[in-house]
């Protein structure tokens, strides 16, 4: 059975279990503080887990594509070195939300299992929780087991402690026992040998988990302690690659069809064969299954970058690019060209990867580019590191610093050491990492309290549509600690007025006025699990009262003006530059807005000043706002609204219209376009390949811009005496400075010429090579020509000279072409280490090198330091 038909047998199977299929989320979390990746099948559904959603279908079924690279058997190093983790992988799923409980979701995994997708009933061993002696005090789950009981043999119901039979959602919230399903495919004979009953949650390769059954029925609390919950859910969740391995009788998931086709893909790229040579077979499988993770997530709007969600997948591309540099010796971009065959192989189930297929491969193979010049970098820094070790032991820390600064491979370090006879302090090196991360940890940890409860209040009403002030009451609060904001209170109102922070949209400030006058000023509103959060430096004394709730009417005026001009500035695009024009992210602030698109060049200054006319044509047109909500999805569509990628869209939505411009969006708006007053692009540029950003500015921010320049206009004007044409004016100084600037060159090289026979004649012998370290009065360029001019007859030179321009410091060392492959001298690693004396730093080639620096007055101490490198 291939994988598209398991896919849909599973699927097929709970929709006639009355189940409503839903879509994958996408990957990539944008509007979750507490995810960047969903890395499980229930994330979507977090909001009725925790009781913050009124549910609408009970029971649900999907595929999910997951990303996990940290926890438990997913650490980012490992995978590719078994056979059956993955960073990215589908979930296949079912959950009821108050509906039926342990009996059926037994039940019915097994009927599947057995039944429909025929796995042999022998081969299957089922795990319970067995309870637990800590501060929970948890009894056995007797009513799992005695559900498996009256399906299985006894010697098939394995007892699990806490670790693997207990599933938590984080430190806090909804959890419960779970039941696992684990699968024996190993051959009869090893069978016989060793029960596979001993082999369950062994990281045997060929005993494996495939389904989780987990029962939510307790709430864990901020103080650990656990309290039922009202209401009880099924989450259960089976990996897709692991079904697809038992169901095609083969013993790895790279050898299923999930993974085949790209595997042969990478082989004619390479010339490499799987399966005959270990370090090539796991390069092929980290390969193999990177590229699905880093697809995925570029579909899902997420580009490679070097912060938060950006990061990780840019750390995720690099593990690849190096496998194949190291062991398929892959020199030149080659996961690009893997995409086609990811897309042609999983573009139905996910139709993403074919509208993003183009974009995908831009930005892998400009990424491969940018690394592989990377590692070329990182060679030359290893071999001056070797070079300048006194043992044959390399610093851990020195290592350290190359992989973290320079994105340095520390597994490729390891090999290159180990060819040239040396080794790696690897503690150290290891000492250095978890340092970062203990610094990173603190200063990221929150600490969050358990909810006060006030008032039961099953779903918030948004009025911030309508109204910026209106009257709330406090539904529920908790205390939130972290080392960047302190303490802070997160507030949730029966109704606000509040936009939280989403779609691009940054969140609402304003203040909460209590009925005695007192003020609390509300710094932040966010989204979570469906409830929009107020994050306050102070609580009111008394929580039980009314208050008003004010929006900061000013900024969000400022934000609605942007993000109505990013509107517009979307659809000048498409009808300036075409079509093929879609949004791939936006930031939209009171000071500014940000808006990421593709196209494959950068714009012309007409295109630029064609965007502008157009958006500040429809500002003039004074059009006015055209809003309609809870529009049923497939409607807004006809109407031609236009849907962002990456984004999770309900089943009822909300479209803004102004003119011809027709959007998805819940963000807040002018009434008319009139109100953004005036549109300004303050800078275009590239983001990543195929992306470009545009920054620009509306309304006060346009008048502080152009009172800015309208008053460096004046001054310049009062530099130039008045000039009735200051362009002309400027022109005619640039002309002039050209002209004297060429004159000074020629009489600095005249300088030079004279200086070279003084300075030949200077020139003190240091075991037998012509030696100078001098300072003098020449600019950069001088120095060099005057240094190659000395050379031209001197195959045995060694001079090092400083200068002091504009109060910063320069040296520049060179050394005769001879004298670099005679005595094994580099001109690069000498003045490197003698800029320590400058406060700076430099390079250049082993013969000639320059370091510039701050400190002047350490000029004479590094010239005095240079003969050290003769004797």
């Amino acid at each position: 059975m291939n994988s598209k038909d398991i896919r849909t047998q599973f699927l097929n199977f709970f929709k006639e279990k009355n189940h409503k299929i839903v879509p994958s989320a996408p990957m990539v979390i944008k509007d979750d503080p507490t995810l960047m990746f969903t890395n499980a099948g229930m994330n979507q559904f977090k909001e009725f887990f925790l009781g913050n959603s009124v549910v609408k279908n009970k029971r649900v079924s999907d595929t999910q594509k997951c990303l996990r690279v940290s926890g438990k058997h997913n650490d980012l190093e490992e995978v590719g070195k078994d056979t059956y983790h993955h960073t990215m992988f589908e979930m296949l799923g079912n959950w009821s939300f108050g509906d039926y409980f342990k009996t059926e979701a037994i039940a019915w995994a097994w009927e599947l299992l057995t039944d429909i997708l025929k796995i042999d009933k022998d081969s299957l061993y089922v795990s319970v929780f067995e309870g637990s002696d800590d501060a929970d005090k948890l009894g056995m789950d007797t009513e799992a087991y005695d559900l498996w009981s009256a399906i299985v043999p006894k010697d098939r119901i394995i007892m699990g402690n806490k670790k693997d039979n207990f599933w938590e959602m984080g430190d806090q919230g909804p959890c419960g026992p779970c039941s696992e399903i684990h699968v024996d495919i190993r051959s009869a004979e090893e069978k016989a040998k060793i029960s596979g009953a001993s082999l369950v949650n062994k990281d045997h390769p060929l005993v494996v988990e495939i389904w989780n059954l987990v029962f939510m029925q307790y709430n864990r609390k901020a103080d650990g302690s656990l309290e039922p919950l009202p209401e009880k859910h099924v989450d259960t969740g089976m990996g897709f690659e692991r079904l697809c391995m038992v169901l095609q009788g083969v013993q790895s998931n790279y050898d299923t069809d999930v993974f085949t086709p790209i595997i042969r893909e990478i082989e004619a790229i390479t010339g490499k064969d799987y399966g005959k040579n270990e370090e090539i077979d796991i390069a092929i499988r980290v390969i193999a299954d990177h590229i699905r993770a880093v697809a995925f997530s570029i579909a899902d709007g997420q580009l490679p970058s070097n912060t938060g969600a950006g990061y990780v997948i840019r750390r995720i591309l690099r593990r690849a690019i190096r496998y194949g540099f190291t062991f398929l010796n892959t020199k030149e971009p080659f996961m690009y060209r893997l995409v086609n065959v990811l897309t042609e192989n999983m573009g139905n189930a996910f139709p993403e990867l074919k509208e993003q297929r183009q974009l995908i491969e831009n930005v892998v193979k400009e990424e491969e580019h940018s690394f592989l010049h990377t590692l070329e970098q990182g060679l030359v820094l290893l071999d001056n590191v070797v070079k300048q070790s006194n043992g044959k032991e390399i610093s851990g820390r020195k290592a350290f610093e190359l992989y973290d600064t320079y994105g340095f491979p520390i597994d490729l370090t390891g090999l290159i050491l180990e060819e040239k006879g040396y080794t790696l302090d690897e503690k150290g090196f290891h000492e250095a990492m978890q340092e970062q991360k203990n610094r990173s940890r603190s200063a990221s940890e929150v600490a969050k309290a358990d909810w006060e409860i006030l008032m039961n209040d099953s779903e918030q009403e948004f009025v911030g549509y309508d109204v910026l002030e209106t009257k709330v009451k406090l539904v529920k609060y908790r205390k939130v600690t972290s080392k960047k904001e302190g303490e802070q209170y997160q507030l949730v109102f029966n109704l606000t007025p509040f936009y939280p922070e989403g779609g691009g949209q940054v969140g609402d400030k304003g203040y909460l006025e209590a009925p005695n006058g007192d003020v609390f000023y509300i710094v932040d509103t966010k989204k979570e699990n469906n409830e929009i959060v107020h994050f306050a430096k102070h609580l009111p004394k008394n929580t039980s009262e009314t208050f008003k709730a004010v929006v900061d009417k000013k900024q969000r005026q400022r934000t609605a003006a942007n993000h109505t001009a990013t509107h517009l500035l979307h659809q000048a695009l498409r009808e300036i530059l075409g079509t093929h024009v879609e949004q791939k992210g936006s930031a939209v602030h009171s000071k500014y807005l940000r808006f990421d698109f593709s196209h494959f060049a950068k714009l012309t200054v007409e295109e630029l000043r064609a965007v502008e006319n157009f958006v500040n044509a429809r500002i003039d047109g004074q059009l006015p706002l055209q809003e309609s909500r809870n529009v049923p999805m497939e409607d807004a569509m006809k109407e031609g609204a236009m849907a962002l990628f990456g984004e999770k869209y309900g089943d009822a939505v909300r479209t803004i219209r102004f003119g011809q411009s027709i959007e998805l969006c819940g963000g807040t708006h002018v009434k008319n376009t009139a109100d953004i007053w005036h549109f300004k692009i303050k800078s275009e540029g590239a983001v990543a390949a195929g992306i470009r950003r545009i920054e620009a500015i509306t309304l006060d921010a346009v008048k502080d811009f152009y009172y800015q320049n309208n008053r460096s206009l004046f001054e310049i004007k009062d530099l130039l005496n008045n000039a009735q044409d200051p362009v002309k004016a400027v022109e005619a100084l640039l002309a002039e400075n050209i002209r004297l600037k060429k004159e000074v060159e020629v009489l600095l090289k005249d300088k030079a010429k004279n200086l070279k026979g003084e300075l030949l004649s200077e020139l003190e012998e240091v075991n037998g090579i012509n030696f100078m370290a001098k300072k003098l009065d020449l600019d950069a360029a001088g120095i060099k020509d005057l240094s190659f001019e000395m050379g031209n007859n001197n195959n045995n030179l060694f001079l090092l000279f400083g200068t002091e321009q504009n109060g910063k410091a320069l040296l520049s060392c060179y050394i005769s072409k001879e004298l670099v492959s005679e005595k094994n001298l580099n001109a690069g690693t000498i003045v490197r280490e003698l800029g320590k004396f400058i406060q700076g730093g430099g390079g250049g080639q082993p013969f000639f090198a320059t370091a510039g620096g701050k400190n002047p007055a350490g000029i004479d101490e590094a010239l005095a330091k240079a003969k050290e490198y003769l004797n």
